[in-house]
C-alpha cells in the first residue's frame, strides 16, 4: 500500500512539473506570435487580443449559457476589470513593435511588485522579509536588463526602452485586473470570471477596433503567415486562461513562479534560432538575478500573512491569476 502511494506521488509530481512546463511553453507561443506579427508589419494589439477573448466567450460563455447559473458577482463589476486587462494586453502586445522577445518576456515579471503594493494598500495582504527580499533582487534584474537594452549588452528592437516602458505599464494594469480577480475569485466560479472576463474583453476589444484600428485592419496585406500568427496568439490565450487554473489547484503559485522562468529560455531559442539574432551577455546576467530572486519569493512565499477573512486557498488562486495575467500574455 505504502508502495502504491508512493508511486502515485511520483507520477502526481510528475504531472504537475511537465503541466508547469506546457503552461511555460504556451507563455512562450504567444510571445512568438506577437513578435512573429510584429516582424510582417502588423500592428494590431487590441485585434491580436480580439481573438483571444472571442476563443474563450465562445467556449466558457457557452458552457454558463449551458449551466443557466445566476452571477455571483454583479456584471458591472466586470466591465473595468475586462478594461483594464484589454489595456494590459494592448500595452504588452504594443510592446513587441519596439523591443526584443526576450526583453518582453523578462520584463512580465514585473507584475509581482505592482501586485505587492497593490494587494498591501486596497487588500491588506502581508509578506514575509524574505518576499519583499526576493522582489528587490527582481527589480534589480529587471535594472540590469534596463541597462542591456540601452546598448550596453547590444539587445534588439528599434526602441528597446520605449518597449520595455511600455511592458511594465502593461503589468500595471494586469495588476489591477488582478487585484478586481481577487474579490470574484473568492466566490468559488472561476468559470463565470474566465467566461465574463470572455465577454466583456469581447465587447470593449470590438470598440476600440472600431475607434482606433480599422484603418490599421484595412492596411494589413493579410496571407497565410498573418493569418497563422493570429490564429496562434489566439490559441496560446485560450489554453492559458485553461491550464493555468489546474496548475493553481494541483500546486499553488510557487511552482507556477519557477516553471514561469523557463518561458523565458524559451524566448531564448526562439530569437537565436527563427530570428539568427545574438542575446547580449548582460541579459543572461539578468535573467539569472530575476529567477534568484523568484526563487526567493516562491519558497517564503508559504510563509505570507494574509487578512484574516481571506481564505488561504483562495489566496493562493489569486496569486496565480496574478502571473497568470503579467505572462499572457505577452502573452494575451
Amino acid at each position: 500500500m505504502g508502495r502504491f502511494s508512493n508511486n502515485e506521488g511520483l507520477w502526481r509530481t510528475v504531472f504537475i512539473v511537465l503541466l508547469g512546463q506546457l503552461i511555460s511553453f504556451i507563455m512562450s507561443l504567444s510571445a512568438f506570435s506577437n513578435s512573429f506579427l510584429a516582424s510582417l508589419g502588423v500592428d494590431a494589439p487590441i485585434t491580436q487580443s480580439f481573438f483571444t477573448y472571442l476563443s474563450i466567450t465562445a467556449v466558457y460563455g457557452s458552457i454558463r449559457l449551458f449551466l443557466r447559473k445566476k452571477l455571483m458577482v454583479s456584471w458591472y463589476y466586470y466591465v473595468p476589470l475586462s478594461f483594464v486587462d484589454v489595456l494590459g494586453n494592448y500595452c504588452v502586445i504594443k510592446a513587441f513593435q519596439f523591443t526584443s522577445i526576450t526583453s518582453a518576456t523578462l520584463f512580465d515579471c514585473w507584475t509581482i511588485p505592482w501586485v505587492m503594493v497593490l494587494t498591501y494598500f486596497f487588500i491588506g495582504s502581508r509578506y514575509s522579509i524574505w518576499q519583499y527580499f526576493g522582489v528587490a533582487i527582481c527589480i534589480l534584474g529587471l535594472a540590469l536588463a534596463l541597462l542591456s537594452d540601452a546598448g550596453l549588452g547590444g539587445e534588439g528592437g528599434s526602441r528597446p526602452l520605449l518597449g520595455d516602458f511600455l511592458v511594465i505599464v502593461g503589468t500595471l494594469f494586469y495588476a489591477l485586473s488582478n487585484v478586481g480577480e481577487e474579490f470574484c475569485v473568492k466566490q468559488k466560479d472561476l468559470v463565470e470570471v474566465i467566461s465574463m472576463l470572455g465577454v466583456f474583453g469581447l465587447l470593449i476589444s470590438i470598440c476600440e477596433i472600431t475607434l482606433l484600428e480599422r484603418h490599421k485592419l484595412l492596411s494589413i496585406e493579410w496571407s497565410s503567415k498573418v493569418m497563422l500568427g493570429f490564429a496562434g496568439h489566439a490559441v496560446a490565450g485560450f489554453l492559458f486562461y485553461t491550464l493555468v487554473p489546474f496548475l493553481l489547484k494541483l500546486s499553488g503559485s510557487t511552482l507556477f513562479n519557477l516553471s514561469a522562468l523557463t518561458s523565458d529560455m524559451w524566448a531564448v531559442l526562439i530569437r537565436i534560432l527563427f530570428y539568427h539574432e545574438q542575446v547580449g551577455w548582460l541579459y543572461y546576467v539578468s535573467f539569472a538575478t530575476v529567477a534568484l530572486g523568484l526563487v526567493t519569493y516562491s519558497l517564503s512565499e508559504e510563509e505570507s500573512t494574509e487578512m484574516s477573512n481571506v481564505d488561504g486557498h483562495l489566496k493562493d488562486q489569486y496569486r496565480v491569476l496574478t502571473e497568470e495575467s503579467g505572462r499572457e500574455t505577452a502573452s494575451v
